[in-house]
């Protein structure tokens, strides 16, 4: 067996692919298809395209990628800039979250264009198309959400969609968070100072009152904007869900959902069948 599937369950291992998107981004592809690799015709699966947090790496949370794939939903899980298959110490710091979420961005429409090729003969269905992530996959997510995209919804974890609201992780010099306020990426990527081209779409946010790392107001004071800005779109507030635990007993409170992690899982999955395949 690939070394790299060793963690990954068996049902879950047996039909996942690892694979070079867009000349660059090492991926994890999982497909509910049993023989999607070698069939010349799968069927088209609605995908989701997720992101991790800093420090790890796609392999995370397979179980994650296992509900998905029983529940009929395809998976392009990406390494960021600096992680997994391109590890490199200097962008595992805090000081290059905010360079991460810019280039992560950046790379999302060439991983698109790969995704949609002939090289995977149509097994990604690229109209039921969803978008997520946890922590820094989340800031990429809602960045990325500020511009042009094909996606119909999406999904974030333990995230900032107002990186001004991340300052005060400057005050305590051994959180590791510290250090990601750099003022002019902040000015340049915050979703909060972007909204006005943010297309409506569902989304649904999961996060921990007691957040260490990233402060649950970095979340609320952003929904309570987008909420506004759907209004005004003459789009539904209610297609934004902010879901939050006062604790979960999970790391830091930051690091999955602890002892709520299937409520958290159940929530997610079900969004995602609700509006990839409703």
């Amino acid at each position: 067996m690939d070394p790299r599937f060793a963690q990954l369950p068996q049902a879950l291992a047996r039909q996942t692919r690892h694979a070079t998107l867009g000349g660059a981004v090492p991926a994890l592809l999982a497909h509910p298809g049993d023989h999607w690799v070698e069939d010349m015709s799968p069927e088209p699966m609605p995908t989701v395209i997720w992101m991790h947090g800093r420090t790890v790496n796609k392999e995370l949370d397979p179980g994650r990628y296992l509900r998905w794939q029983r529940a009929g939903i395809a998976t392009c899980a990406l390494d960021l800039p600096g992680h997994g298959e391109r590890l490199d110490p200097e962008w595992q710091s805090p000081d290059h979250t905010l360079r991460i979420v810019e280039q992560m961005a950046s790379e999302l429409d060439d991983v698109l264009d790969d995704l949609a090729s002939p090289r995977f003969r149509g097994a990604f269905d690229m109209d039921r198309l969803a978008i997520g992530g946890m922590s820094a996959g989340g800031m990429v997510t809602l960045h990325r959400l500020c511009r042009s995209h094909p996606f119909l919804c999406a999904a974030v974890e333990s995230t900032a969609g107002d990186f001004e609201a991340m300052k005060s992780t400057q005050e305590a010099a051994d959180n590791p968070a510290h250090g990601f306020y750099v003022p002019d990426l902040v000015a340049r990527l915050n979703p909060m100072a972007h909204l006005g081209a943010w297309r409506p779409i569902p989304l649904l946010a999961l996060h921990s009152e007691k957040d260490e790392w990233v402060p649950v107001d970095a979340m609320r004071r952003f929904i309570g904007a987008l909420q506004t800005h759907y209004a005004e779109q003459h789009a539904d507030p209610a297609d934004i869900t902010l879901v939050t635990w006062p604790e979960t007993g999970a790391p830091a409170e930051h690091a999955g959902f602890g002892r709520v992690n299937n409520d958290a899982k159940n929530e997610q999955v079900g969004f995602l069948q609700l509006h990839l395949q409703g």
